[in-house]
């Protein structure tokens, strides 16, 4: 079993700053993919960011620029650089991990951490 556990989360002012961290344990053999998304109030769950363990980066349009994923493979962690936050980055931001345990693969998520923009 893989565990994910997020922090960083909290209140900010627009055009501040934040940085996630999701840290993975358990029975891991090695991570190919590490991903956040987040959700807002009523709308669906979305792509924000995502890494690959060779250090391919994918960003959703709406954080290009203001946002970089990054990753520590030796601590099986990654990481968010939230920066220039805006109202509309206020969700729930999960993070997300696929490999394998050398059994068998997995596909786990984090707990959430909340992320407020606001004055």
């Amino acid at each position: 079993q893989v565990q994910l556990v997020e922090s960083g989360g909290g209140l900010v002012q627009p055009g501040g700053s934040l940085r996630l961290s999701c840290a993975a344990s358990g029975s891991i053999f090695s991570i190919n993919y590490m991903g956040w998304y987040r959700q807002a109030p009523g709308k669906q769950r979305e792509l924000v960011a995502a890494i690959t363990s060779g250090g391919s980066t994918n960003y959703a349009d709406s954080v290009k620029g203001r946002f970089t994923i990054s990753n520590d493979n030796a601590k099986n962690t990654v990481y968010l650089q939230m920066n220039s936050l805006k109202p509309e980055d206020t969700a729930v931001y999960y993070c997300n991990a696929e490999g394998t345990t050398g059994e068998a693969d997995f596909g786990s998520w984090g707990q959430g951490t909340q992320v407020t923009v606001s004055s």
